[in-house]
């Protein structure tokens, strides 16, 4: 979800046991990234690409759901709105964990990669989280966490 230029893509479907992935974004152009990059890597067989705001244009369940959402809160002049995540930074986050538990199969995970900038402090929204990585850079902390459904 939010697949940008595939890379986390095409990083899953190169590990031996994935079978198929399925790349999604907004932008029609992040996908077309995503494609040329599968291509290169010589996977395009083992992918599908689909434009979809979250979840509107997705069907079926999914062993794992990786996203690096926009998490950025909004301001005045930042560089590339890409990185925004909504007024307070965490709406798009909230958005899509709304609608991922639909996505899931039983015994599914979501990897999610968040800031100290939106306000999630790595709790709640009906999923347990584990960290499993953390790192400071310039002004924040990013987070790597799996949720699963509680």
């Amino acid at each position: 979800m939010g697949t940008g230029s595939g890379i986390q893509a095409v990083t899953a479907v190169l590990k031996h046991e994935v079978e198929h992935v399925l790349a999604v974004d907004i932008n029609p152009e992040a996908i077309e990234a995503a494609r040329r990059r599968a291509s290169d890597a010589g996977v395009l067989h083992k992918m599908a690409f689909k434009k979809s705001d979250l979840f509107e244009e997705i069907d079926g369940r999914f062993n794992w759901i990786v996203f690096n959402p926009p998490y950025l809160p909004y301001e005045e002049g930042l560089p590339d709105p890409t990185w925004i995540g909504g007024e307070k930074g965490c709406e798009t986050i909230e958005r899509f964990l709304g609608g991922a538990r639909d996505h899931l199969t039983a015994g599914g995970f979501i990897l999610l990669v968040y800031s100290s900038e939106t306000g999630i402090n790595g709790g709640g929204c009906g999923y347990n989280w584990e960290v499993l990585e953390e790192k400071t850079l310039f002004f924040e902390r990013l987070y790597c966490a799996r949720l699963s459904p509680s």
